[in-house]
């Protein structure tokens, strides 16, 4: 929006052409997206606390999580707005890039929404049923999967690439569709899972969300896509005003997250982040390189498929309590220090990810 305005304001006074520069609109987002969540973060957790949508403690759970009972939830919406505004302000709206990862997140927030609304307002403990659920992520998965394959203008675009490995390019066909499919709807799930502590999911999603900005913007940029030697796919920098505005929404939700949280981002904040680092990283085809990075959601992920797997093959159980940040609680930890080692794990996870970029 701002794009265009500044583009006509330039014809007038050249002054305004440093607006047209990717890296300043993208720090412009990130402080918009901040500035959005410290403004309307304290009415939201207000609004949240007269409604009484607020969280509840299962009862087989750490007993430490017992005072988090009535703590807003759903704060995610707070994220989310964040997101999009500062968005639809700052980057290129001709962009096909920018509208897939938007109404990917937004797909994936309004799931989230239904299935957060089911539990905290109308009393069903269930949610939204997990087959209903998985179905409508798979159809807002599937749909940006098709319609990136569909708009593909180049074969780089749908090729899978392995990092550390310059010359290893695997053309993927209609393949594409179903790798994209399943990064978007599991990387969506493992955040998900991963949101079970104070601030524990959104500060791994902000670095994550960071470095595949980097990403995006080497990938969108000729000379340095050559010169590290990564594809190079037009339009993909713009996807870095996008994640920039993930970073500063992420942050901006964390001044009221952090422990002790005034309020918890629900399925709401915790699929759409999901959704929105698996349609970046898909875009950029750093798929693997996500793994990598998001190692902290993987863990969680398959700690629990592990926990359950051994429980119905065995009776017996492998944690104490999966996800696996629940585990290392029963175990005396306290709840900041499994937080901030998760953090380091993220740190450090992210930095590994970003050297692929040049070792190769």
């Amino acid at each position: 929006m701002l794009l265009y305005l500044t583009k006509q304001l330039a014809l007038l006074e050249g002054a305004f052409r440093v607006f047209q520069y990717l890296t300043l609109r993208a720090i412009l987002a990130a402080l918009t997206a901040l500035v959005i969540s410290f403004l309307i973060g304290p009415w939201m957790i207000n609004k949240l606390q007269v409604n009484q949508i607020g969280q509840r403690v299962r009862d087989e759970g750490p007993k430490t999580h017992l005072p988090k009972a009535g703590t807003p939830t759903m704060g995610g919406l707070l994220i989310l707005v964040a997101i999009t505004f500062s968005t639809l302000l700052w980057a290129d709206l001709s962009n096909r890039f920018v509208w897939v990862t938007l109404l990917v997140t937004l797909a994936f927030g309004l799931i989230g929404f239904w299935d957060d609304y089911l539990k905290l307002v109308v009393g069903n403990t269930r949610g939204l049923i997990a087959r209903y659920k998985y179905f409508w992520q798979s159809v807002a998965g599937l749909s940006c999967a098709i319609a990136l394959y569909m708009t593909a203008k180049s074969p780089a675009e749908t090729a899978l690439y392995v990092p550390l490995f310059k010359q290893v390019v695997i053309p993927l066909g209609v393949w594409y569709v179903a790798l994209a499919y399943f990064v978007v709807v599991g990387t969506s799930n493992a955040v998900n899972l991963t949101d079970g502590l104070d601030g524990l999911a959104i500060m791994p999603a902000v670095l994550v969300g960071g470095a595949l900005g980097v990403f995006a913007y080497a990938t969108g940029n000729a000379v340095f896509s050559g010169y590290l030697g990564i594809p190079f796919i037009e339009g993909t920098g713009e996807i870095l005003v996008f994640c920039a505005t993930l970073v500063g929404a992420g942050l901006g939700f964390l001044w009221f997250n952090t422990y002790p949280a005034q309020v918890f981002m629900g399925d709401i904040g915790a699929l759409a982040l999901g959704a929105a680092l698996g349609i970046v990283a898909v875009i950029v085809r750093q798929e693997i390189v996500l793994f990598v990075m998001g190692g902290v959601f993987v863990m969680e992920t398959v700690s629990v498929m592990l926990q359950v797997a051994s429980f119905k093959l065995t009776g017996k159980r492998i944690f104490r309590m999966a996800p696996i940040h629940h585990h290392f609680e029963l175990k005396g930890w306290a709840e900041p220090k499994v937080i901030v080692r998760f953090w380091i794990i993220s740190v450090i996870l992210v930095l590994i990810g970003l050297a692929t970029l040049k070792v190769r």
